[in-house]
């Protein structure tokens, strides 16, 4: 498509199946597992899960039958499908998967930076973080929120204000608090953690190990491009990422600009052990292009 939609309201192309379990492969002998095969026509998924964890961003798929969607993803090779709401937390396990991102308290243009909302969004994510833990999810994901005339400055010390508040119950239960790094040049305008270095000093000023950044590739190369470098000198700092082709959060193949199976490596190099969330919006057969990105982004 011409420009990426919000997310979370992309409805993706009409037609799409339910697949069914892969047949047998050839070959089993007695006693071995019996090999998955990803939903025909798309061919069998590469095994092995590579050196990190790959997670699937429900949004990008809102047509589809989260349990369809699950069923698909565990066949492609993920280990998670994420970005789910409380009341979808369980879905994923029954397929052999685990949500790695929860939704959190905040809104995108409603959040943290925000003085005056910081009761309101401790109360529910004080009520959310003992059901994450107990759903067995390692994250929750919050936002800053929108400028709206506000200062930097401000902003990050409004934020982390609140990240305090919370923190202390996250390192109690294990659960970590991830915020995530958005574009404010084409899909966020004006939201104010969108550049990495506010983000790092952000976590360094809450001073926790149960609050890290989410790291989107997609919207830190509109921002500021730099991606490999910037993983590399800010691993400590990242607690997530999410895929995306620029432009349009399209395909992350040839098609654009930046190249995944490098990134990848060099996300893997940092000794990363999370997941990395498929977050783009299929313009071709979602679950083929699902599959391609699955296997380039496998190091």
């Amino acid at each position: 498509m011409a420009s990426s939609l919000p997310r979370r309201t992309f409805v993706a192309s009409a037609g799409l199946a339910a697949f069914g379990a892969g047949a047998r492969g050839a070959g089993v002998t007695a006693g071995e597992p019996e090999p998955v095969e990803a939903p025909r026509p798309y061919g069998p998924a590469i095994k092995g899960p590579g050196r990190f964890r790959q997670s699937v961003c429900r949004w990008c798929y809102s047509s589809m039958a989260l349990d369809d969607l699950c069923r698909n993803a565990a066949a492609l090779g993920a280990a998670s499908v994420e970005l789910l709401s409380e009341n979808e937390w369980q879905v994923p396990a029954q397929f052999g998967l685990t949500c790695a991102v929860a939704n959190g308290p905040t809104t995108i243009p409603r959040g943290l930076n925000r003085l005056e909302l910081h009761d309101q969004i401790v109360r529910e994510g004080e009520r959310l973080l003992p059901l994450i833990k107990q759903a067995g999810i390692p994250n929750m994901i919050v936002f800053s929120g929108n400028r709206d005339g506000m200062p930097d400055d401000e902003g990050l010390r409004n934020s982390a204000k609140g990240l305090k508040r919370l923190t202390p119950l996250a390192e109690s239960l294990g659960v970590t608090i991830v915020m995530e790094l958005l574009n404010s040049k084409v899909d966020h305008r004006d939201y104010m953690c969108d550049r990495t270095p506010w983000g790092v000093a952000l976590v360094h000023e809450v001073a926790s190990d149960r609050f890290r950044l989410l790291y989107d590739i997609y919207h830190m190369q509109i921002m500021e491009g730099d991606v490999i470098r910037t993983i590399r000198d800010h691993a400590a700092e990242i607690g997530h990422y999410h895929t995306g082709g620029v432009p349009g959060r399209r395909e992350i193949d040839h098609t654009q600009e930046l190249y995944y199976p490098a990134i990848c490596a060099a996300i893997a190099d940092t000794g990363y052990t999370g997941f990395l969330g498929q977050e783009f919006i299929p313009s071709r057969d979602a679950m083929a292009s699902l599959k391609q990105a699955i296997d380039l982004c496998r190091t």
